[in-house]
């Protein structure tokens, strides 16, 4: 079920960006565990924990996924690339759509000083 919060962290339109990236439940050869999580439950969960700046262990259970459901996947996508996959089709998207001031985003990245020792 979802609430006002996870429409907020996670709306429709993001959510049919990001099902197709997320890898496919297997289940375990040896059996045993319990039924695949909600997907969408766990990715606004990981989302939650990841803007808020919670700590996992401060997951509340309103998103409706246990605190090791939520850290085991966010390594396993991290690992298959869902974030970054998720963030080129994002700007990919906008760039598309004439949504993004390529020439604003230079000279932002421009005029931000180096750090001593990052030359």
């Amino acid at each position: 079920m979802l609430d006002g919060l996870s429409l907020r962290l996670v709306p429709d339109v993001l959510w049919e960006i990001v099902e197709p990236l997320i890898p496919r439940f297997a289940a375990r050869p040896q059996g045993g565990g319990s039924a695949p999580v909600d997907d969408r439950a766990v990715f606004t969960a990981i989302v939650y924990v990841l803007t808020s700046g919670c700590a996992w262990r401060h997951l509340p259970p309103s998103f409706g996924v246990t605190v090791p459901t939520a850290h085991r996947r966010f390594p396993v996508w991290a690992t298959a690339g869902v974030f970054e996959r998720l963030h080129r089709e994002v700007l990919d998207r906008l760039g598309s759509a004439g949504e993004l001031d390529w020439t604003a985003a230079i000279l932002d990245a421009a005029s931000v000083r180096a750090k001593k020792g990052d030359r």
